[in-house]
């Protein structure tokens, strides 16, 4: 099996493990639909993610979180920017994104 390196690939295999919607970044939350659902740290664990870094163009680097919510019962997906690109969150947001360890 050949290894997945594009941002759609992964996303589309994330999309098969039930992995569906995706999150958007707010500064102390991430949320669902259109701000319907907001989810705080503590409310979800990051169960992986993938990094992506351009080659040539800072402005292609990426990470994409598979983030499940045990108190919500929903598996979603974040893609986000890092480095120049990156959005402003807070620290607690920080700390919450980073992969779960066992």
């Amino acid at each position: 099996m050949e290894p997945m390196t594009t941002l759609s690939e992964i996303t589309n295999m994330l999309k098969e493990k039930g992995y569906n919607i995706d999150f958007n970044l707010k500064e102390s939350c991430i949320e669902c639909g259109g701000n319907y659902l907001q989810i705080f740290p503590g409310e979800f664990i990051i169960d992986k993610h993938y990094r992506f870094e351009g080659i040539s163009d800072p402005a292609d680097e990426a990470i994409v979180y598979a983030i499940s919510s045990p108190k919500y019962n929903l598996k979603r997906v974040l893609v986000n920017g890092y480095g120049i690109s990156s959005d402003k969150i807070t620290n607690e947001m920080i700390k919450a994104l980073d992969e779960k360890q066992e």
